[in-house]
């Protein structure tokens, strides 16, 4: 079992910038067809000042910039065993490329299910730009299946 003692557990901040060619070649595999994601000069034709991020696109950040405390290997997660269970994303304002973000994720919940057999690590990230401005709130859940 999973120990409770890492809820609550909140990591280092993470800062990495979001490039243009990771949000083309994002939106293109997401199969987003509005060309404010992949052109430039579309994006300024409709009031942006560069290439947008996609709505999900901070999940790009969070592999980009992983975190050292509150890893699923520092609960001693074999990550063999693990399934990827949710996603959802909370967005509060657009960010761009060109922009310096940081991330910071806190595990908010361990619990079972199923006596046992699989248990739910959940875990919380905020996105802000370099203004401090939150961005983009990511909720993962993680499944470990056990026996």
């Amino acid at each position: 079992m999973i120990s409770k003692d890492h809820i609550g557990v909140t990591s280092e901040p993470r800062v990495i910038d979001v490039e243009a060619g990771q949000l083309k070649f994002f939106a293109k595999a997401t199969g987003q067809t509005d060309p404010i994601y992949s052109d430039e000069a579309a994006a300024r034709a409709a009031g942006h000042p560069r290439l947008p991020a996609p709505p999900t696109f901070a999940v790009v950040l969070m592999a980009g910039a992983p975190p050292k405390a509150g890893t699923l290997e520092s609960m001693g997660v074999d990550l063999r065993r693990i399934l990827h269970g949710e996603q959802a994303f909370t967005h509060h304002r657009m960010f761009y490329a060109g922009d310096r973000m940081t991330l910071v994720t806190k595990t908010t919940d361990i619990y079972a299910k199923k006596g046992g057999a699989l248990e739910f690590i959940v875990q919380d990230t905020s996105v802000t730009n370099a203004k401090g401005e939150l961005c983009t709130e990511m909720r993962t859940v993680v499944v470990v299946r056990n026996g």
